[in-house]
């Protein structure tokens, strides 16, 4: 037999629901049971499904699980599809849900074609992403160790007399500080050994990206991307780690949906809303894309540091980035002129920045994975 059966998988921390659906239209759907979510299980499974010679096509919503299922499955010889959750067809009056349920859904929409699946990076792309989503963390941490600081020092009306915080002179008046009680005194270095702890992980994280960044197969994508204003080592790194593989888009406006930084709209009839942007995909690319976007504000130049980034880039290369600055800061100027808000202007600046970057990406190949 060579016949195909879709199996829906609605997986857990310690359990799977299974469901089977026949590869035939309108062929049975059933579900299969729960079985433990180890590996050792999960290839009984696929032996029990797999022994009379039917070929396996495996899907599972994305999830906190990661993609270690679907490493299994493919390395044991199947298809297996990992599914966007947010994407998957709901019947607006379907008002029970259970994982048994979710398994059928899943088994029976795969059948029909009708998931859409997400892209599954590779054992070292993966792990160059939670390295550099672990710097973003210790950057939020950062962010919220100053602020409760400064929240400290301005309740007890302790408020710094220069113009801009975190300089060394802010450094050194914080040293000056004093308080009559000894408990707020405990209480302020404490906050200031809290900021000063996570200004460290930052700086540790970063020289970890930088140091790791020159092994990785997407390091010439890396390279590349900064020849863009506004995209420098940080932005460039965390843009390829979120996108991935920039040639499974065909064109820049898929790249742009996929980022979330396209306007949203509800139209129906002669009735047409358009909205702000959805903010699907990355809120971490689509973020320091925004604020990379800010840059175009300034007149379109080639500065000192930009000219040590593109010194070595190929000229198509270096051609895209040219055009971009300059159209960007056209439009920039533009939509400020119409009087847009800063926040919109820099949004749609960071929309057609996206179309540059792709433009840019399928310029150079990364390096074969090891």
């Amino acid at each position: 037999m060579n016949s195909t059966i879709f199996v829906g998988l609605d997986v857990h921390k310690a359990t799977v629901s299974v469901a089977v659906a026949e590869g035939t239209r309108g062929g049975e759907v059933r579900s299969f049971g729960t079985v433990a979510n180890r590996a050792e299980a999960i290839e009984k499974l696929v032996g029990r499904l797999a022994r009379d010679g039917y070929r396996l096509s495996f899907c599972y919503e994305a999830g906190p699980c990661g993609y270690g299922l679907h490493r299994q499955l493919t390395a044991l010889g199947h298809e297996c599809v990992v599914v966007a959750p947010s994407l998957i067809p709901i019947r607006a009056g379907d008002r029970v849900k259970t994982d048994r349920r979710d398994a059928v859904m899943l088994a029976k929409l795969h059948r029909a074609g009708e998931l859409t699946a997400v892209w599954v990076p590779d054992g070292a792309h993966e792990a160059m992403r939670d390295l550099i989503r672990a710097r973003a963390t210790a950057v939020q941490v950062l962010g919220k160790a100053r602020q409760h600081l400064q929240g400290f020092l301005l309740r007890h009306g302790r408020v710094y007399p220069g113009k801009r915080g975190w300089t060394q002179a802010y450094r050194r008046w914080l040293t000056t500080v004093r308080f009559d009680h000894p408990a707020q005194q405990a209480v302020l270095q404490d906050y200031i050994h809290a900021v000063t702890d996570a200004e460290a992980r930052v700086a540790r994280l970063t020289r970890q990206i930088e140091g790791l960044v020159a092994e990785w197969s997407m390091a010439p994508v890396v390279a590349a991307l900064q020849a863009m204003r506004g995209v420098a080592f940080l932005v460039a790194v965390t843009v390829v780690a979120e996108v991935g593989d920039f040639s499974r888009f065909a064109n820049p406006r898929q790249l742009m949906a996929y980022l979330g930084l396209v306007p949203s709209e509800h139209s129906s009839g002669a009735s047409v809303r358009r909205g702000g942007i959805t903010k699907a995909g990355s809120g971490l690319a689509r973020r320091i894309l925004i604020e990379g976007a800010w840059s175009y504000r300034m007149p379109a130049r080639v500065s000192r540091k930009l000219y040590d980034r593109i010194e070595a880039l190929p000229q198509a290369v270096r051609d895209i980035a040219w055009k971009a600055q300059a159209r960007l800061r056209a439009r920039y100027r533009r939509l400020t002129a119409a009087g847009k808000a800063k926040v919109v202007v820099t949004t749609a600046i960071a929309r057609e920045m996206v179309g540059f970057l792709w433009a840019i990406a399928r310029e150079v190949q990364p390096r074969p994975a090891s």
